[in-house]
């Protein structure tokens, strides 16, 4: 079986996959009337096709336990799927480069509180992985016409773990 090992989430290891979300050295200013601070253009929403719209949804995953079985990875060709936790809750974000439409080098991540993530439009990744509880996230995503859902199933599956 083929496995992966997990590693921290920073904006450089992820950058070919996307973009982190979090506040640390990111560009802010102040707002209404000096009392809120705006963090502003943490990721890069990526919109294709017709009648692309943006949708703002919560997803509550339920638990997985590690090690890992991953027998499933998708991508989504018209648009970016950016995920940000609603609470301090561990979770994991597997992604994957793609070599003539397989998914290749899997790469698992272990966001720290308050770390969130824009998956580029495109790219492999796995699905929703929070670990220990239930668990709520922000998630922005395309809306639209045409087919924005690819699957690779892994024959044997992987195994991820720390």
């Amino acid at each position: 079986m083929n496995a992966i090992r997990i590693e921290p989430l920073t904006a450089a290891a992820f950058a070919s996959f996307g973009q982190v979300i979090e506040i640390d050295d990111a560009q802010h200013y102040k707002i209404n009337n000096g009392m809120t601070e705006r963090y502003h253009d943490l990721a890069r929403v990526e919109l294709g096709g017709v009648h692309a719209r943006p949708l703002i949804s919560i997803f509550r995953g339920q638990p997985y336990a590690l090690p890992l079985t991953l027998r499933l990875v998708e991508r989504h060709p018209l648009g970016s799927q950016a995920f940000y936790p609603l609470s301090a809750n561990p979770w994991l974000v597997i992604v994957a480069e793609d070599e003539g439409g397989v998914p290749v080098r899997l790469r698992a991540f272990q966001p720290v509180p308050g770390q969130g993530v824009n998956i580029a439009m495109n790219t492999w990744h796995g699905v929703l992985t929070p670990l220990e509880a239930v668990s709520d996230f922000i998630v922005v995503d395309r809306g639209g016409e045409g087919n924005n859902l690819e699957e690779h199933h892994f024959d044997p599956p992987w195994t991820v773990a720390r």
